[in-house]
């Protein structure tokens, strides 16, 4: 009965149409990946930066294109390089000779969605320019304060086995993103069957037939809607557990501070919204805790010694913690 006054408070049939026909535009293009599309979109609804990894080829791009494709607003790509400068993102000031003065010339970071490739590229000094964007929705320079344009969302790619050139991202810049997704290899149907589309192809580009199902005004709504989802207090307190557990785990050296619980508890509202509830449940929260926390946790060197992953550990704590029924 309870459950039926949760369902009345809250329309989500928009939200829920919306996702049906995002998932079905990408379907027809990415073969498999199921998990990371509904990740992604999760990401999205719950106003959270998105971390994407895997090795070459598993279209992480292609997928993070398809997705600010599909959302009708301010799209920015930026391909990170070693030689990659602060004021490349940003922006510069620049001597306007006709008014005497120097004008601000806003870099691609203007946007409502920022795609960055290989964001482990860039040198560390480009890489701390992201930190007051992706936090504050805001940027800084020469005194001047530039708010972000809502919505404002950073999609960012990386290649976990290559290190020549690469700059490893520090915890405090990972702490900022909401998921972490590892696209894997697909499976040998899965490739089988992205051969014989490619194949069967009439023309090369993929991202012309996808029209797009949400403008910036939407995202916005749908996000509010979001958060106005029910979440009991022993699911609250099941959300506090887990974190709590990553700091006094003995694979652990890092566990995961405060922003870490109230990431799980947003990325488990709007994966509830896309599975069509205005209520959390204790699988939502179990869902999101892999790539909520997978990069915000540290194991201690003998564990990754002996070849553990994080993603382990995080199914060993949950595990242990009774889970509220």
């Amino acid at each position: 009965m309870e459950n039926e006054n949760f369902e009345q408070r809250t329309d989500l049939s928009k939200l829920s149409a919306a996702v049906d026909q995002i998932k079905n535009t990408l379907a027809r293009i990415i073969v498999g990946q199921q998990e990371s599309i509904d990740l992604l979109i999760a990401g999205i609804l719950a106003d959270g930066h998105i971390l994407i990894e895997g090795v070459p080829g598993v279209a992480k791009t292609l997928t993070a294109k398809l997705i600010s494709k599909a959302i009708d607003a301010q799209y920015s790509r930026i391909q990170f390089t070693p030689d990659l400068m602060p004021s490349d993102i940003l922006g510069t000031s620049v001597f306007n000779p006709k008014s005497t003065e120097f004008e601000f010339k806003r870099g691609p970071i203007f946007g409502n969605i920022i795609l960055i490739d290989e964001i482990n590229r860039a040198p560390a000094k480009t890489q701390s320019a992201l930190f007051e964007v992706m936090e504050e929705r805001q940027i800084t320079i020469d005194g001047h304060t530039y708010p972000m344009q809502e919505p404002f969302t950073v999609l960012a790619t990386q290649n976990p086995v290559e290190q020549e050139g690469t700059y490893r991202l520090p915890e405090a810049q990972l702490d900022r993103f909401l998921f972490k997704i590892e696209i894997k290899y697909p499976s040998l149907a899965e490739e089988i069957t992205i051969l014989t589309q490619q194949h069967q192809q009439k023309t090369t580009d993929q991202l012309s037939d996808v029209q797009p199902v949400l403008s910036g005004a939407d995202v916005i709504a749908l996000r509010q809607q979001v958060r106005t989802l029910h979440v009991e207090a022993k699911l609250l307190e099941f959300a506090a557990k887990i974190t709590y557990e990553t700091r006094n785990h003995k694979s652990l050296y890092l566990g995961g501070s405060p922003r870490a619980s109230l990431a799980l508890i947003n990325a488990a509202k709007a994966l509830a919204a896309i599975r069509g509830r205005d209520f959390v449940t204790p699988d939502d929260i179990i869902y999101v805790a892999a790539p909520v926390l997978r990069h915000r946790i540290m194991l201690t060197p003998d564990k990754e010694m002996e070849g553990a992953s994080p993603d382990d550990v995080i199914a060993q704590i949950i595990q242990k913690i009774e889970v509220p029924r």
